[in-house]
């Protein structure tokens, strides 16, 4: 079994090296716009966009133009694969992943990437590695890089360089531990387990909002570009890179200690862009409660749902274990003694009682077990190639197990 994995250092760069690394960033950021312009433009007049081979001939002429000759002190691939994550974008566009390509802004994702291992070195022993046009550059060695170096990633965070290894290495296929679990999101409870744990939110961007808020304030009355500005612009960026990292790293250990004793979990497919949407509304239209829905907004995305489901994927992957999503309608309305389903189950945000049985219990665990067995009937649908119901809890059988339709 193969295994893709990338570690994450900090660089200890020298005054040289974070200058020209600067420069490097900004050529990718200049060549990545002026190929976005030149697609819309040729859109524009009704001729097919450029493919990557075509740009990387143009790429060619603008390293070699008198207009923009230090194109020509850059890298040469770290360029092109600018031009390929174009290309990808424009992809992921007209497949309906993902919005029309954006013009970069200068320190908004500021790197450049190595594709080529044969000009990386790595010197663990000494902490360093080599790159192109920037010589050997020591970083921090907090653990080892296994496997067998793929690519390498420069980025700038906060005003802090790091370095991404990918590496790829063979590996024996993992047994999992442990059996099945499901997982209901919220905002009170950050996770709920169907066996009855659960994890409080940690809600680092509440935490830190004070904090924000007056480095903002204080950003807002500088003159904008004075030295003053830049200064208190980097304590915001500061501040922001906190609420990052610690969301970030409250996130992997939830997610590596759920991996590692469940073989299968269990999640709803959840729409965090529709569940986080504003309720403004227009003029014509205006919308209702819309202080408290920006105040559920906010604790959404503080929640990082998302990234916890993606983390979720890849960990079982590693550890052997499978995730299920299943649809999330009526997982919290749904009676698990005896699968009554009715919005007045839900008597509260934190409350379940069932109006047909008197069932009481949490409602993010009756949500979890409902989502457990969800899972459940979804994996006895794909065994037995059958097409898994539209909803937890809208086609039970009388016994309460929940049937496939053929």
């Amino acid at each position: 079994m193969q295994r893709l994995q990338a570690f994450k250092y900090e660089l200890m760069p020298s005054g040289e090296q974070q200058r020209d690394m600067r420069r490097f960033a900004g050529s990718c950021r200049f060549v990545f716009n002026k190929a976005l312009a030149l697609q819309k433009e040729r859109y524009e007049q009704g001729e097919k966009k450029l493919g990557y081979a075509g740009l990387c001939k143009l790429l060619t002429e603008w390293r070699n133009s008198p207009e923009t000759p230090w194109l020509a002190d850059a890298p040469t691939h770290p360029l092109q694969q600018t031009l390929k994550d174009l290309e990808r974008a424009y992809t992921n566009f007209f497949s309906k992943r993902a919005d029309f390509p954006r013009l970069k802004k200068k320190g908004q994702s500021d790197s450049f990437r190595y594709p080529d291992p044969k000009q990386i070195k790595l010197d663990q022993s000494n902490s360093r590695v080599f790159l192109p046009k920037l010589g050997w550059l020591r970083y921090r060695n907090s653990r080892k890089v296994l496997g067998e170096v793929k690519n390498v990633t420069v980025s700038l965070s906060a005003g802090e360089w790091h370095v991404s290894i990918q590496t790829e290495r063979e590996i024996e296929q993992p047994i999992p531990n442990g059996g099945a679990v499901g997982i209901d999101m919220g905002v009170a409870r950050f996770a709920t387990l169907s066996d009855g744990t659960f994890y409080v939110p940690l809600n680092s961007f509440k935490r830190h909002e004070t904090a924000l808020r007056k480095a903002q304030q204080a950003m807002s009355r500088k003159t904008k570009f004075s030295t003053n500005w830049k200064k208190a612009k980097a304590r915001v960026q500061r501040i922001h890179s906190r609420i990052g990292n610690a969301r970030r790293d409250y996130l992997h250990k939830t997610t590596t200690t759920i991996s590692q004793n469940h073989a299968m979990v269990c999640i709803e497919d959840l729409q965090v862009r529709n569940m986080s949407k504003s309720a403004t509304g227009s003029a014509d239209a205006p919308g209702r409660n819309v202080r408290a829905k920006s105040g559920l907004n906010k604790s959404i995305l503080d929640q990082g749902w998302f990234e916890f489901r993606r983390q979720l994927d890849y960990k079982l992957q590693w550890a052997g274990g499978h995730l299920i999503a299943v649809p999330p309608r009526n997982t919290s309305r749904t009676c698990p003694a005896c699968d009554h389903v009715s919005a007045n189950n839900r008597t509260s945000q934190a409350k379940f009682a069932c109006v047909e049985c008197g069932f009481e219990e949490n409602a993010d665990l009756v949500g979890a077990i409902n989502i457990l067995r969800a899972g459940h009937a979804r994996c006895a649908c794909e065994v037995s190639g059958a097409v898994m119901p539209p909803a937890a809890g809208t086609h039970r059988s009388d016994s309460g197990a929940a049937q496939c339709r053929p």
